[in-house]
């Protein structure tokens, strides 16, 4: 909890490209081809400062229990209607009382280094960014999971070339019609991400 009171406090961390590993999971996922499916979850280091970004088709069940017991953030592009979108997914609370009164917290801090996330995603997968530059006008939506109604929601934080320099934050407002039509839980059905998380809960 110090830790995250820090992080809280203090300024946006700053993308250092020399701090984040990037690993490549799956035979065709290191060609920058094909688009859906693929995923993201990129994980850190309290101690180093160090990232971790796995690229794959899938999001490994290992490393979904570390979206789910630390502060691990989980990407993936899908494609609605023809439009490709890249849905970010974060952990806020779950049922525990304990991390139910953490929400608030958790949800400003994720709020905060958003930007980090989406450089480190840029940074990691580069190729595929360099053969398909319209995914830098693709939406970001992020997703909130929480037991809190408050804080389990969905937010458009607009293309991800302005998401990514943290311009997001100032057009939340523009786009957050999307999330205030939705008053239930985000429904995910359908995704590699949702599949998992049903498994395991």
């Amino acid at each position: 909890m110090r830790n995250d009171a820090a992080r809280l406090l203090g300024p946006p961390a700053r993308f250092e490209a020399s701090k984040l590993k990037v690993l490549f999971l799956g035979e065709e996922i290191g060609k920058p081809t094909r688009i859906v499916p693929r995923t993201y979850t990129l994980s850190h280091c309290d101690f180093t400062a160090n990232l971790t970004l796995t690229i794959s088709n899938i999001i490994p069940r290992d490393q979904l229990k570390g979206w789910y017991n630390k502060d691990d953030v989980v990407a993936e592009w899908t494609k609605v209607n023809g439009d490709l979108f890249l849905n970010v997914h974060c952990y806020v609370s779950g049922p525990n009382p304990l991390s139910a009164m953490a929400a608030e917290f958790r949800y400003h801090i994720f709020s905060k280094e958003l930007p980090l996330v989406l450089e480190a995603v840029l940074y990691g997968d580069s190729d595929l960014f360099r053969e398909h530059q319209e995914l830098m006008d693709a939406l970001v939506r992020v997703y909130f999971h929480s037991s809190s109604n408050k804080y389990n929601r969905m937010e458009c934080w607009g293309p991800l070339k302005d998401a990514a320099m943290g311009k997001g934050v100032d057009n939340i407002n523009a786009y957050i019609s999307a999330s205030k039509e939705t008053s239930h839980a985000p429904k995910l059905w359908g995704s590699i991400f949702q599949a998992l998380v049903t498994f395991l809960l």
